[in-house]
C-alpha cells in the first residue's frame, strides 16, 4: 500500500463514525462501477479457509 493510501486510511480512522459511514458508502457506490474480473473457485476456497480459521481462532480466544 502506498504512503498516500495509508495516510487516507489514518485520516479516515480519525473521523467520527457518521462521517466514516458517509465516506464508506460513497466509496462503495464508486466501486459498483468497477469492472472486476470473475472470481475463480480457488480464490473462493482460499477466502473461505481464511474466514474459517479466523472464526476458529475467535472461538478459541472466547473459551
Amino acid at each position: 500500500m502506498t504512503v498516500v493510501a495509508e495516510e487516507i486510511l489514518r485520516t479516515f480512522d480519525a473521523l467520527p463514525n457518521v462521517e466514516q459511514l458517509e465516506i464508506a458508502l460513497e466509496i462503495l457506490r464508486r466501486l459498483a462501477n468497477f469492472d472486476f474480473p470473475p472470481l475463480i473457485d480457488e480464490d473462493l476456497v482460499l477466502n473461505a479457509e481464511e474466514l474459517f480459521l479466523a472464526l476458529d481462532q475467535q472461538e478459541a480466544d472466547d473459551e
